[in-house]
C-alpha cells in the first residue's frame, strides 16, 4: 500500500463507530451495498481484512482496533481544524495537550490544574490518559505537553524532557463500613479483602513493601490499573483500598465509605513532566505552582 485512501478510511470509521454497515450508510445517505463495497475495496487495498465476520455481525480484528483508533484520531483532528480555519477569532486556535497516568486520582489533577485553565481560558485543553510509558512515548514524539504522573524520569531515559517533583500525600484506607471497638488499624488489615493498585502504578512497589514491613497479610481481591474504578469497587464493599490522604475528604463523601486509618510512613509522590521542544512554560509553570501549594511543597 502506498497511499492510504481517506475516502474508504472515512467508510470504514463509520462501520467500527456505528457498529454496523447499515447505520454507517444511513449517516452517508447511501445504501449499505455501497458502503459495503467500499469497505471491502478498502481491506483488498491494505491486503488484510480489519473486521471478523461472525454469524453476520462485524466485529473489529486486532488490526482493525488499531486503525480504528488511529482514524478516529485523525479526524478528530480534521474536525477541529475546520473548527479553527472557521473561527475568525485566532486566540482560540492554541491547543495544549495534558497527559495523566491511569494511577493519579482524578480529583487531584482537578486540583492542579482547573485554576490554571480558567487563568488560560483562550486555550483549547486535551486530556488524555494512559500508561506512564506510553504518555512518554507521546511526549517524545511532541504530541503531549504535559504530563501529571506518579514518578519521574528515570535516569539514562532517553526523552528530551524536564521533570519537577510536585510534592506527595501519605496514603490512607478507607472500606465501607466503619471499624468496630474491638478493630484496630492497621492490624485488622489481617485477612481482611484488599483492593490494590495494579503494577503500572507507582505506589504499587511501596505499598507491597509497607504491608511487608508491618506483616500485614490481607486477601488480594483484585488489582486495578484505573484508580477511579478501583474506588468504585470499593465503594461497593468489595474490599479495602487506599488513597492519598490529601483527597480524604473527598474519597468520603463521594463513594459513601470511611476512612478507617492512615499509613503516614507510606507516601505517594507526584511529579510533572514536559517537553523542551514544544512545552509552553507559562502554562506548564502555573500548573507547577498550584500543585505544589496544594501538597503544601516547599
Amino acid at each position: 500500500m502506498h497511499h492510504l485512501n481517506y475516502h474508504h478510511l472515512y467508510y470504514f470509521y463509520l462501520v467500527a463507530r456505528e457498529g454496523s454497515i447499515a447505520k454507517a450508510a444511513k449517516l452517508l445517505h447511501v445504501t449499505p451495498q455501497t458502503v459495503s463495497g467500499q469497505l471491502s475495496t478498502f481491506e483488498n487495498q491494505l491486503g488484510y481484512s480489519l473486521f471478523d465476520r461472525i454469524n453476520k455481525r462485524l466485529y473489529l480484528n486486532a488490526k482493525g482496533k488499531v486503525s480504528y483508533q488511529y482514524a478516529s484520531e485523525i479526524f478528530h483532528k480534521g474536525n477541529q481544524l475546520a473548527e479553527i480555519l472557521n473561527n475568525s477569532d485566532e486566540v482560540n486556535t492554541k491547543e495544549f495537550v495534558i497527559g495523566i497516568t491511569n494511577g493519579i486520582p482524578k480529583v487531584l489533577f482537578y486540583d492542579f490544574v482547573h485554576s490554571t485553565m480558567r487563568k488560560f481560558a483562550n486555550v483549547r485543553y486535551v486530556i488524555k490518559e494512559d500508561s506512564f510509558d506510553g504518555l512518554l512515548k507521546e511526549l517524545a514524539i511532541n504530541a503531549i505537553d504535559f504530563i501529571v504522573a506518579d514518578r519521574g524520569i528515570a535516569p539514562g531515559t532517553q526523552v528530551n524532557a524536564n521533570s519537577y517533583f510536585l510534592g506527595e500525600s501519605s496514603l490512607s484506607f478507607f472500606a465501607k463500613a466503619p471499624l468496630s471497638k474491638q478493630q484496630c488499624f492497621p492490624s485488622c488489615l489481617n485477612q481482611m479483602p484488599l483492593l490494590i493498585q495494579g503494577y503500572t502504578s507507582g505506589i504499587r512497589q511501596a505499598l507491597t513493601s509497607w504491608l511487608e514491613t508491618e506483616q500485614l497479610y490481607p486477601k488480594i481481591v483484585a488489582e486495578f490499573d484505573d484508580s477511579a474504578l478501583l474506588k468504585l469497587f470499593g465503594s461497593e464493599d468489595f474490599g479495602v483500598f487506599c488513597a492519598p490522604s490529601a483527597i480524604s475528604a473527598h474519597v468520603e463523601a463521594q463513594y459513601d465509605v470511611h476512612c478507617i486509618g492512615n499509613a503516614n510512613t507510606l507516601n505517594e509522590r507526584y511529579y510533572a513532566i514536559t517537553g523542551k521542544s514544544r512545552a509552553d512554560y507559562t502554562i506548564s509553570e502555573a500548573i507547577v505552582a498550584e500543585a505544589r501549594t496544594i501538597l503544601q511543597t516547599p
